[in-house]
Formats: C-alpha cells, structure tokens, sequence
C-alpha cells in the first residue's frame, strides 16, 4: 500500500489504536517481498496485504489483538510457508505487528506529510513490547521497503514510486488506458488538442493537459517516461512520436495501429531525418499479444500488460533504490 501513514492517520481520528503489520523478512518462495504492509483496525477492517492466505489470518488475528489491547506495542511473528501453515511456498516471512495509539497522531501526521511529498527512507529501533517510534532520515522515490537488523535497527522505505507514463490522445482507447492504469503504479500526464474530450472527473493518478501543440509536451517529457501516442489524426501522431524521438527521454514509446501503419511512420520518420535504427524505435502495434479485440477496454487491459512487463524489466536495469533516496542532512 503507498498511503500507509495516511491511512493510519484517517483511522486514529476515530478509533482509539489501530494496528500495522510489516513483512521485514523473507527468505525463499513468499507471497509478498520485504515492505509489503497492511493496516488492520480492532474491527476487523483491512487495507492492504502481506500475502493471503492462512499467513494472512494469523497476522489480521494477531493484530486486531493488539489493537484492541490499545497500547502502544510491537511483537515478531515468524512463519514458516510449510504444512504448519497449509501454504505451498515453503519460504519463510517474519513480520513486524505494531499498535498505534490516537495519542501519536500528531507524528503519524508528520510522517504522513514525508510519505507524500515523493517518499521517505526511515529508521527505529525495534524492542519486543515497545512501540517503534521512526525518525526519517532522507527524501525521496523508492520502491517500498523494510529490513530488520540483528541488532534491532528497522529500515524502512515509505511511499511509492510510480512511472511517468505521457499518453496522447482523449478517444474512446485513451479514456479506456487512463482507467486501467488508475490502479497500477503509473503517473498519467493526459494530452489532448480537444479540452472538452476529458472527463469533468479522473483519477487522483491523472493530470490533463490541453494544447494545440501536444508534440512540445513530448519534447519535454521527464527521462525515462513511457509514451502512448492515440490521437485523432495520425499528423499530430507523427509529430509527437518524431518530437519524441529527437528528445530521446522516454524509456518506451508506443503507437496505437496496425503494422501498416508503423511502416508507413518508418518511412515519414526517415524523411524527417531519422535514421534507420531510430525511426524504428518505437512499438506498433501496442499491447501484449494474444488480445486480438478492438474494444476499447480490451485494448487498455492489452497495454497496461505491456507497460507493466516494460515497467518491471526498467526497474530491474536501473541503479538500487537507496540511492534514489536523499539522506537528511
């Protein structure tokens, strides 16, 4: 979850304590990676998840026990994903299960405020029965984390760190594309010539932009963004994708059509003096294969497969997310 201090904070204006569960080990097959975290009230309600399952049970049971208690507190829990569990993994996940009294809102607050403002690496001393009280210790994007040292020391990594994802294009398959990737870990710029073809509403996710020259919004575009270029006229296509070639920021570029119409831009782009391995740089037609359906919702479902499989694979080239992280001076 990319919200958890918020959450916590919503919460704790109504209820007395609520509790945190963290994944800060896992070793062999596990449901979830290191960071994985889920709020769970006295109540029973739920947002997150550390893996499902009987592991997940456990874990809702022994904090909703916790919150309930309403103090400020912290245990381990250690699983082994064997028989004893009924789960096929066969790793191993120690998790972190805190309460959080309302008497510490005003921290969760201040934390809340770092979570939001691009992300925060954090650290706490971690004791059996003591609450974990966090200091943040740098700024900054970074796929969310948590480890937990011998010694005691918790490392954390707060708040998402989503992909800019450009899309050109407010038609029927663009307004499809910004509904599947609302919930994925996307940042959407929205452009279009056309400010009454966007929705009065959009995603949090979602920023739109209205312009007659949507091609300078490419030539600007932030390094490493993905680009989907689906506008009404296949001249406006051609200037974004040639604008954003010559820029070369973007990570994926693709094009909505047929292999037709890629050759035919592979031809203009040449023309435009490209030369034979850029003017092939770009992806047309767009999605994953095996999605052969023209509507609309189909086609967004085939491309936000695509941008995920693009996503994962960049994120696994590109330098650790430590040192993304800005440390407190």
């Amino acid at each position: 979850m990319s919200a958890v201090f918020a959450t916590l904070e919503r919460i704790l204006a109504g209820e007395p304590a609520v509790a945190l569960v963290t994944v800060v080990g896992a070793r062999g097959s596990t449901p979830r990676e290191a960071g994985a975290r889920m709020v769970v009230t006295a109540a029973g309600a739920i947002s997150g998840t550390v893996g499902g399952g009987r592991l997940e049970l456990e874990a809702i049971a022994a904090a909703r026990a916790l919150a309930e208690a309403g103090r400020d507190t912290a245990t381990l829990r250690r699983f082994a994903l064997g028989p004893a569990l009924g789960q096929c993994c066969g790793g191993h996940v120690t998790l972190a299960i805190e309460a959080i009294t309302a008497a510490r809102r005003d921290e969760i607050a201040a934390l809340a405020v770092g979570e939001a403002a691009g992300g925060m690496a954090t650290t706490a001393r971690f004791a059996e029965g003591e609450g974990i009280r966090r200091t943040i210790v740098g700024h900054g994007p970074g796929a969310p984390t948590a480890a937990l040292a011998d010694d005691g020391t918790l490392t954390e990594v707060f708040g998402a760190r989503p992909r800019a994802v450009y899309l050109f294009g407010a038609g029927h398959v663009g307004r499809a594309v910004v509904l599947a990737l609302a919930p994925l870990p996307f940042r959407v710029t929205w452009v279009d010539e056309r400010a009454d073809m966007f929705p009065a509403a959009v995603p949090r996710t979602v920023e739109t932009v209205a312009t007659d020259r949507p091609e300078t919004v490419a030539a600007a575009m932030e390094e490493g963004a993905f680009a989907l270029v689906m506008t009404h006229d296949h001249g406006v296509d051609l200037a974004i994708v040639h604008a954003a070639l010559v820029a070369g920021r973007h990570r994926y570029l693709g094009l909505i059509g047929s292999a037709t119409k890629r050759a035919r831009f592979e031809s203009r782009l040449h023309a435009l003096g490209h030369d034979g391995t850029t003017a092939k740089a770009f992806r047309c037609p767009i999605g994953v294969a095996g999605i052969t359906s023209k509507e609309p919702a189909l086609i967004a479902t085939a491309v936000a497969a695509e941008l995920l499989i693009e996503d994962e694979a960049a994120r696994a080239r590109r330098p650790t997310d430590a040192a993304l992280i800005r440390l407190v001076p």
